[in-house]
């Protein structure tokens, strides 16, 4: 079983000593319900109705976060090896790209052009959005209605024009 410090857990610290011990079985994996409860002496209904309980649910989310956080200092020397001196480009790319993604420097869902048409996307509706607001103020009603044609006549423009680029 692992060992970490978990006296900064809040949940997890409220439970029984016993229960504790419940999660840092159950989350290691290599033991069924069965194993777990005789290791614990006691009944499989009663790690079954601990695994439903809201509090004991909470402290489980609590102590693997907690261990992946004690893991991330070793995960980040690995990155850096397999960058440094992987055997395989792919492999070396992969690492690369998952540290520029945990610095946003990379997502997979954006490239210049698409974020260019968002930007003139917001900025026409924050054009639109002030025209509007002077427009109900002098003209009132009808002239709203004008502004909001011609929002969907930007809108489907600008569809396109996405739509083109992809």
């Amino acid at each position: 079983m692992s060992k970490h410090n978990t006296a900064d857990l809040a949940t997890f610290s409220k439970l029984t000593k016993k229960k504790q011990k419940a999660i840092k079985m159950m989350f290691e994996g290599d033991l069924t319900i069965k194993e777990i409860a005789q290791e614990l002496h006691c009944g499989e209904r009663t790690l079954y109705s601990w695994k439903n309980d809201n509090l004991f649910i909470k402290a489980q989310n609590e102590y693997a976060i907690h261990v992946l956080n004690n893991a991330l200092p070793e995960s980040i020397k690995e990155l850096m090896r397999l960058i440094q001196h992987g055997k395989s480009e792919m492999v070396k790319l992969q690492a690369i790209q998952t540290v520029l993604k945990h610095a946003n420097l990379l997502s997979d869902n954006s490239t210049p052009e698409l974020d260019k048409a968002k930007i003139r996307k917001a900025n026409a509706d924050a054009s639109v959005a002030e025209a509007r607001a002077k427009a109900m103020e002098d003209n009132g009603q009808d002239m709203e209605q004008l502004l909001d044609k011609m929002l969907d006549t930007l809108t489907r423009e600008n569809d396109k024009e996405s739509k083109k680029k992809s």
